[in-house]
């Protein structure tokens, strides 16, 4: 499944994340890449144990424990802290498809970490650059995402896909994964798309028998499911 979610960050919070940026010291891509990927990547990062990593990071998983749409797609179990980037001058990162495993060095040891789903966060506005676009291939076919500042796109970490060079401009973003308490895509997608049949349903006929027995359906279907 792949998933646009809009606003998760504020205009406020995407401005002051761009206004530490701009005074960040960033480092070669490259440092968070496996081989086969580092061979493909070209732009610039902040380093994991940058202060102002771990600022907007905090900030960024602030937003995400706040997002009802996050949570029901993901059903996250641990969220890789995020990462932060930056694409110009011709930068780009050709196809690559994530490593399984991140290791979250955060607490002071190495915990590892599944890679059940991708994130980008866009930082920069489309209109602010040219290329750049996130170009996403899976079982749903190829989709080109470039989306406003303060939106993320969600996708599984199975995907093959890569950045486009950016020929004007600069592209910000955060990265980061997500290890979900469902490890099949489907079984994600399935209880996804219940739970939103389940929030329409809520709404427009609050009252109706069926929305106990379809939440129960929900619980039912998670708990058979879930590695918690």
């Amino acid at each position: 499944m792949l998933l646009p979610i809009a606003n998760v960050l504020t205009a406020e919070q995407v401005a002051h994340c761009r206004a530490r940026l701009e005074s960040a010291d960033w480092a070669d891509g490259r440092i968070t890449a496996g081989h086969q990927s580092a061979k493909a990547k070209d732009n610039a990062q902040l380093p994991e144990d940058s202060d102002v990593a771990r600022e907007l990071g905090a900030i960024v998983l602030e937003a995400l424990s706040r997002n009802s749409t996050f949570f029901s797609a993901a059903l996250p179990k641990r969220v890789f802290p995020p990462l932060f980037n930056r694409y110009a001058g011709g930068q780009s990162f050709d196809y690559h498809v994530d490593n399984a495993i991140r290791y979250d060095r955060s607490g002071g040891r190495a915990e590892a970490l599944r890679t059940d789903l991708s994130a980008t966060l866009f930082l920069s506005a489309p209109e602010e650059y040219d290329g750049g676009e996130l170009v996403i291939e899976d079982t749903f076919g190829t989709q080109s995402i470039k989306l406003a500042a303060g939106d993320l796109v969600l996708y599984p970490g199975t995907s093959l896909h890569k950045v486009l060079p950016v020929t004007r401009g600069t592209r910000l973003a955060s990265f980061f994964w997500i290890q979900s308490m469902l490890r099949e895509d489907a079984q994600r997608r399935l209880m996804f798309e219940l739970d939103v049949s389940i929030r329409r349903l809520t709404q427009s006929v609050p009252e109706h028998p069926a929305l106990v027995q379809l939440t129960g359906v929900y619980h039912n279907l998670l708990r058979r499911w879930a590695e918690p």
